[in-house]
């Protein structure tokens, strides 16, 4: 089945709509956005969250208790400057695989940020990874049918050719290059340009189409939300782009 994501303007502006088709006309998914409020692009009308469950098996929010531990995990500065401290590191390949792939290098730092901030301790030790007892791997928390879908393993790989995706997987350049190449994939999914760099500060549509890339990423409801929020913290705007021309616009 192949997706056509559609998104409409009104001529004098002041209705915007957003669709995500499918070849199926039996299951459209119309979000119609009223003038008279701000629009939330994290926010999915349940005809979407079914779309997008029938097509890419996305499911709802963390539970209550969860989503308390991860608020809590944010507020712990040494984690926090661990975290930017791994960022750092992987700055330069960031930059390189946000260009080959036309991806908004801040939100591949917000997705790297949230995945590695809330990591698990020795979940990426080379015995674990091989165990088979996680499923991601990595700082983008990629798992093996990624490698899959971007034709680097077949449908029905061998034992060897999964201890060999799951080394691929630990390597933090090769797992950043695989999460730009997976958004650019789902772009393509959704019928968005793959070359398009969105930005969610140009427009809503641009920030309701990465809502939907982080949601597809993660699987959970509430990730959204904290993508785009991470996309406008002031330390990894200066972790990106310090050392730039300071009047090249920022791409939030």
């Amino acid at each position: 089945m192949r997706w056509i994501g559609v998104f409409l303007c009104s001529a004098l502006g002041s209705l915007v709509l957003g669709v995500l088709v499918s070849s199926d006309p039996d299951v459209p998914v119309p979000v119609a956005i009223s003038q008279e409020s701000t629009p939330e692009p994290t926010d999915f009308s349940p005809e979407e969250l079914r779309l997008l469950q029938k097509r890419f098996g996305v499911h709802g929010p963390q539970t209550p208790l969860a989503q308390l531990f991860t608020s809590g995990v944010d507020q712990l500065q040494p984690l926090r400057t661990l975290t930017l401290e791994r960022l750092t590191t992987l700055k330069p390949v960031i930059l390189r695989e946000a260009k080959v792939h036309r991806v908004n290098p801040m939100l591949l730092t917000a997705i790297l940020f949230d995945e590695i901030q809330h990591s698990k301790p020795g979940e990426d030790l080379p015995f674990i990874a091989h165990s088979g007892l996680v499923k991601t791997h990595g700082p983008a928390q990629i798992g093996i049918t990624e490698l899959i879908h971007q034709k680097q393993l077949p449908a029905n790989p061998t034992a060897e050719e999964i201890a060999w995706a799951r080394d691929q997987l630990l390597n933090p350049e090769m797992n950043v290059k695989l999460l730009a190449g997976k958004l650019r994939r789902l772009k393509g999914e959704l019928g968005l340009s793959e070359d398009s760099i969105l930005q969610a500060s140009r427009s809503y549509l641009d920030a309701k189409a990465i809502a939907t890339l982080t949601y597809l990423h993660n699987g959970k409801l509430d990730y959204p939300a904290r993508v785009l929020g991470y996309m406008q913290d002031p330390a990894l705007h200066g972790l990106i782009y310090s050392g730039r021309r300071a009047n090249r616009p920022l791409m939030i």
